[in-house]
């Protein structure tokens, strides 16, 4: 289902600090699907599971497919979330993590890959423009992007917001 369309300016307020995790799977021998489907399929169970457990940590995702590859960023509440969740004998992750290493990652059929980042509170930006809520704007309370949450100086807090560099108008603001 499509989310509603914000039809205003505005920027994603996450209280405290948290996680952005981003993993993927890329196919690199297409024609080889009995070796990347099996990789590929874990994720909705690990999915499935993680929302199913409001306290997991897990505070949404997006997921972008490719011809080869699929790409997911995740947001979590902490790090020690996201590390309990991959450490959990009893959860989907670790026996997923298990397998691929034992049957998939001594072959170049399959690759996967991971980023993790830890953000601190107000040591991030984000500004979305008619755009339903996305990226880290689905997970956190929205905004207006006005004042000093003007421009990405302002939300950074390196700024009053009275810096933007083209107005509502489009007309382009110099110094001169």
């Amino acid at each position: 289902m499509m989310s509603e369309v914000i039809p205003e300016r505005v920027t994603a307020d996450v209280d405290g600090d948290f996680v952005v995790f981003r993993i993927g799977m890329r196919a690199n021998a297409l024609w080889k699907v009995h070796r990347w489907l099996p990789v590929f399929l874990a994720m909705p169970r690990m999915l499935s599971e993680l929302e199913a457990d409001p306290e997991s940590g897990l505070l949404g995702y997006q997921t972008d497919f490719g011809v080869r590859h699929v790409t997911m960023t995740q947001y979590w509440r902490s790090f020690e979330d996201l590390r309990e969740y991959a450490r959990d004998p009893d959860g989907e992750h670790l026996p997923a993590w298990q397998r691929y290493n034992q049957e998939f990652g001594s072959t170049d059929d399959v690759g996967i890959w991971h980023e993790t980042f830890l953000v601190r509170e107000d040591e991030y930006e984000a500004v979305y423009n008619n755009m339903p809520p996305y990226g880290l704007g689905d997970v956190a309370e929205l905004i207006p992007a006005s004042g000093r949450e003007e421009t990405a100086a302002g939300r950074l807090g390196r700024s009053s917001g009275e810096d933007a560099a083209v107005t509502e108008s489009g007309t382009v603001v110099t110094d001169e």
